[in-house]
C-alpha cells in the first residue's frame, strides 16, 4: 500500500510553470502510433473507491482512476513536478501563497466545463474530508480571483505545495460529482483521456477512449480492461496464456523469468528506481499495547534478518533497508538502524517480560503470496526472538481502513517512494497522529518533537543543504523510535508487458516534458500506449 505524495524544491517549482497543450506524437522512438486495440492489465487488489475526496487511494487506485481523473499537476520521468490541469503555479510570500492558473478549454466527459470555480471546490472538499483534512493544515484559505485563477493562501510556507498536488489531494472531479459522493466511488468522471465504461468489484475495472479529451491525438487506445489478480502466480500465468497483455507485480521470480524473456524482445520489463522505489517495512501501532514500548519495537528490530529476506524471497535482487530513503537518493544519511542480532532481541523480549509479561502481537497482511511470505519469514524471526506473533488476513480496503483508525498491531507495509522527501510529511509528523479509533494519517501514530521539527524545518525552506540536515534528523529519529521495522528497497516493483506495448519506455507530459513509468504516484500514464499490429 502507499498513498504517499510527491514533493520537490522551489527551484523546481519554479520551473514547473508554463506549457500549452501537447499533441500525440506523429513519431516516436517506437515508430508511428497505430489508434486503436484493446490493454489488458492485470493488477493485484481492487480499489478502496475511486472518489479521492472521501476514498483511500493505494497504487492500483492511482492506476484505475488515473485513467479518467487527472490532477493538477504531475510528475516527470526525474521526480520534478509539472503542470497537468493547472497550467502554471507560481509561489509567492517565501512559499505561503501560490497561484493557480487553470488550463482553459478543458471539459469533463460529462460535459462540465473545467474552471477556477471547479478547482475550489474539489479543494475546499479535500479540506473537509476526514480523510484528506489533516494533509492541507496549512491551508488557510482559497480564493478564486478570476474564471481560470485560484489563490491559495497557507498559514507557513510550503515549498513543495505543488508536488501535494500529485497525489490525491490535486485529483479534478466534476461539481456534480462532489454532489454524489457515493456515485463518485463507484463511477468515476474526470478530464482524462478515458471514461468509464464499468466496474465489477473484486474483478474488472474496464473505460474506454474519451473522444473529447482536451490533448489532441490521445489516447492511442480504444480501451483498457483492469483485471483484478491478487495472486502474483495466476497473474504471471494469465499474462503468459494471453488473457493479459501486461502487468505490475513485485516478484522476484516474475523479473527473472520475464527479464530473460525480455532479452528475446517477447516481453519488457521496466524496475522501479530511485525516490521512486518504495520500501517493504512492518508499521508498528506505537499507540497500542505492546508496540507502545520501544523495547519491543527495538527487540523485533534486531531479531529481523533483512539479509534472509532478501536471499529468500527476493532472489538477491534488492538492497537492505534502514530508512525511508535509499542510499542512492541525494537526501539519504546512514548510520544507526539495529543490526541483526537475535540475542539482543532476546534479552529486550526478557527485560519487557518481566515488567509487564508476554509480548504478544497480531500481524496483519492482504492475502496474496508474497505478502503472505514476508509475513511467515519476519513472523517465524520475531517468535525465534520469544515473542508470540500469530497472522491475520484481510483485504486491501479493509487493511488500509484498519491502518488509519488504529485499529491493528503490526502490517505488512509498503510506502515512501515519493519524490521528495517532504511527501512524507503527513504520514510521519506527531501533529496528524490520532488516537486509536479516529482516522490518522500517521497510521504509525508515532510522535516525536524532534521529528517533527525536523519535518518542519524541511518543509519551510528550498535551500538543499539545509533540507539534508532536516532529512538527515528525520531518518536518525526514525532509527531511534522504530515506528517502521525496515526490510530492503523493493526495486523488484515492475512494470511487465508484451513485446507489442508500446509507450511504456516515455511518454510526453503537456509542457513537453518526459515522463517514465514507475514514477510518481501511479504505475504510468496509459494515453500514450499503443499496440503494434
Amino acid at each position: 500500500m502507499a498513498i504517499g505524495t510527491c514533493a520537490v524544491l522551489l527551484t523546481a517549482a519554479c520551473s514547473g510553470s508554463g506549457g500549452g497543450t501537447a499533441t500525440g506524437p506523429a513519431n516516436g522512438p517506437e515508430g508511428k502510433p497505430v489508434p486503436g486495440g484493446k490493454l489488458v492489465y492485470g493488477i493485484g487488489a481492487d480499489a478502496n473507491g475511486f472518489n479521492p475526496n472521501k476514498d483511500s487511494y493505494a497504487p492500483q487506485t492511482y492506476t484505475m482512476a488515473g485513467t479518467i481523473i487527472e490532477g493538477l499537476t504531475t510528475v516527470d520521468g526525474s521526480g520534478q513536478w509539472r503542470p497537468m490541469l493547472a497550467e502554471s503555479i507560481k509561489p509567492a510570500e517565501n512559499g505561503s501563497q501560490w497561484t493557480i492558473k487553470v488550463r482553459k478549454g478543458v471539459t469533463f466527459s460529462n460535459g462540465e466545463q473545467l474552471t477556477a470555480e471547479v478547482v475550489k471546490a474539489n479543494l475546499d472538499a479535500q479540506k473537509a474530508s476526514a480523510l484528506t483534512a489533516a494533509v492541507l493544515a496549512p491551508v488557510r484559505g482559497i480564493e478564486v480571483l478570476d474564471e481560470s485563477t485560484v489563490q491559495v493562501h497557507l498559514s507557513q510556507p510550503w515549498m513543495s505545495f505543488p508536488n501535494t498536488l500529485t497525489s490525491q489531494i490535486g485529483l479534478i472531479i466534476p461539481k456534480s460529482s462532489l454532489a454524489d459522493p457515493a456515485g463518485a466511488s463507484r463511477t468515476p468522471v474526470g478530464t482524462g483521456p478515458f471514461v468509464f465504461q464499468s466496474y465489477t468489484p473484486d474483478n474488472r475495472f474496464i473505460v474506454k477512449k474519451n473522444p473529447k479529451y482536451w490533448r489532441q491525438g490521445l489516447p492511442y487506445l480504444d480501451q483498457i480492461e483492469f483485471r483484478i489478480l491478487p495472486d502474483f502466480q495466476t497473474r504471471a500465468q494469465t499474462l503468459e496464456s494471453g488473457g493479459l497483455t501486461a502487468m505490475a507485480t513485485q516478484r522476484d521470480n516474475d523479473i527473472v523469468k520475464f527479464s530473460k524473456l525480455a532479452e528475446q524482445g517477447t516481453y519488457q520489463v521496466h524496475r522501479a528506481t530511485g525516490m521512486s522505489v518504495p520500501e517493504l517495512a512492518f508499521m508498528l501501532n506505537t499507540a497500542k499495547a505492546p508496540l507502545d514500548d520501544i523495547r519491543v519495537r527495538k527487540a523485533m528490530a534486531h531479531a529481523t534478518d533483512r539479509d534472509a529476506f532478501i536471499k529468500t524471497l527476493r532472489s538477491g535482487l534488492t538492497k537492505p533497508a534502514d530508512g525511508p530513503w535509499s542510499p542512492d537518493s541525494k537526501w539519504y544519511s546512514p548510520g544507526g538502524y539495529p543490526a541483526f542480532d537475535l540475542n539482543q532481541a532476546k534479552a529486550l523480549v526478557s527485560e519487557y517480560e518481566k515488567d509487564k509479561g508476554p509480548i504478544k502481537v497480531e500481524l496483519m497482511t492482504v492475502p496474496d503470496q508474497s505478502s503472505m511470505q514476508n509475513a511467515e519469514l519476519v513472523q517465524d524471526m520475531w517468535n525465534k526472538a520469544g515473542m508470540e506473533i500469530s497472522i491475520r488476513q484481510a483485504d486491501q480496503a479493509d487493511l488500509i481502513q484498519r491502518a488509519i483508525t488504529g485499529n491493528y498491531g503490526a502490517i505488512v507495509w509498503t510506502q515512501f517512494n515519493s519524490a521528495d522527501p517532504d511527501g512524507e510529511y503527513s504520514w510521519l509528523h506527531s501533529r496528524f497522529a490520532q488516537p486509536v479509533g479516529s482516522i490518522s494519517i500517521n497510521m504509525s501514530r508515532i510522535k516525536d518533537d524532534q521529528l517533527s521539527a525536523a519535518l518542519d524545518a524541511g518543509r519551510r525552506t528550498g535551500d538543499e543543504a539545509a533540507r539534508k540536515t532536516a532529512y538527515a534528523t528525520v531518518q536518525k529519529r526514525l532509527r531511534e523510535l522504530l515506528p517502521f521495522i525496515w526490510v530492503d528497497h523493493l526495486t523488484t516493483s515492475s512494470v511487465i508487458a508484451k513485446g507489442t506495448v508500446k509507450g511504456l519506455k516515455q511518454y510526453e507530459l503537456p509542457d513537453g516534458s518526459m515522463g517514465k513509468p514507475l514514477v510518481g504516484t501511479t504505475t504510468h500514464k496509459f494515453d500514450h500506449i499503443w499496440i503494434s499490429r
